[in-house]
């Protein structure tokens, strides 16, 4: 039996890039079952550009929710709720999240569709991603067993299991939602033979690329990070655009946010979880520079 999907986009003043998002969805080989486009209190033309996508495929429905003045991640999951329960009355094996913001390739869908298929116990499933210049496989060091945020595409039972997103207001709820899938034995796996194209370099929505620096600061502390891997985060982002400051930044928004003991939104569990994953990704780096060898992502040790 071919396995079917829902896709949700919360949506939220993002005229300039949906069209391309709803393009690039349209012409997928294996459309989605359904797919839920959530205005999340837009002041711009997003409902307009979602409406008219709606009145072409049938399969695109448009959610509207009051405006708000705040723009943080627990709205983003408010969203996604409001979008689910737009499914309520559909069958279907996997449920997507997918930002307003992206586009792929027109056999995207299909080809996670096959991997969902060949392998039971795959929980998360995506690719890596290009913008503006960056390549997640060779300037990140997540790895092939993290899904990035933009584009997550769930088993429904995996995404049923973990109780969906947290509604964390500072953020980390796709992180939260791939590091609980794997801590409760479900695979997530992001597939490199393929990329989805992000067309805002995440973290900028209504802020600077210096200040998007300093919030992934204070949201490495508040899920749990290590200080030590976050040293060595730190040292990797400096000679990175913004030159300097982006890896200052990102040092004083984990700084700021230990000296003032944020909240964790994370239970210990995972937080050890957490912290004994980025040692086994430090040790494979460090072992890789001492083999003269460049470390990469997508290349973890067995």
């Amino acid at each position: 039996m071919r396995l079917t999907y829902a896709l949700i986009t919360p949506a939220r003043n993002e005229e300039q890039t949906l069209g391309q998002t709803i393009a690039a969805v349209a012409a997928q080989t294996v459309p989605p079952a359904r797919w839920v486009i959530v205005d999340d209190g837009s002041t711009d033309r997003t409902a307009e550009i979602a409406a008219a996508a709606a009145a072409t495929h049938p399969w695109i429905r448009l959610v509207q929710r009051p405006p708000r003045k705040e723009r943080h991640f627990a709205g983003k999951v408010h969203a996604v709720n409001a979008g689910l329960a737009a499914l309520a009355d559909l069958p279907y094996d996997l449920v997507g999240n997918l930002d307003a913001d992206v586009s792929f390739e027109p056999d995207y869908m299909a080809f996670l569709l096959a991997r969902f298929t060949e392998q039971p116990r795959l929980g998360v499933a995506g690719t890596p991603f290009t913008q503006d210049g960056y390549d997640s496989v060779k300037d990140s060091f997540e790895g092939p067993n993290y899904v990035a945020g933009p584009c997550q595409l769930f088993r429904r039972a995996c995404f049923e299991e973990i109780g969906g997103y947290v509604a964390n207001p500072a953020g980390g709820v796709d992180w939260i939602a791939v590091m609980t899938a794997r801590m409760r034995g479900w695979e997530v796996r992001a597939f490199p033979e393929k990329r989805f194209h992000h067309h805002r370099t995440m973290g900028t929505a209504e802020r600077g690329p210096v200040a998007a620096q300093f919030a992934y600061g204070q949201k490495d502390y508040y899920l749990g990070g290590s200080p030590v891997w976050q040293l060595f985060r730190v040292a990797f982002r400096l000679p990175k655009k913004p030159f300097l400051f982006g890896g200052l930044a990102l040092f004083a928004g984990y700084s700021w946010a230990a000296l003032r003991r944020v909240p964790r939104p994370v239970s210990p569990e995972l937080m050890r979880f957490h912290r004994a994953d980025q040692m086994r990704k430090l040790r494979h780096i460090l072992g890789s520079l001492a083999r003269g060898k460049r470390p990469g992502a997508f290349n973890p040790p067995a």
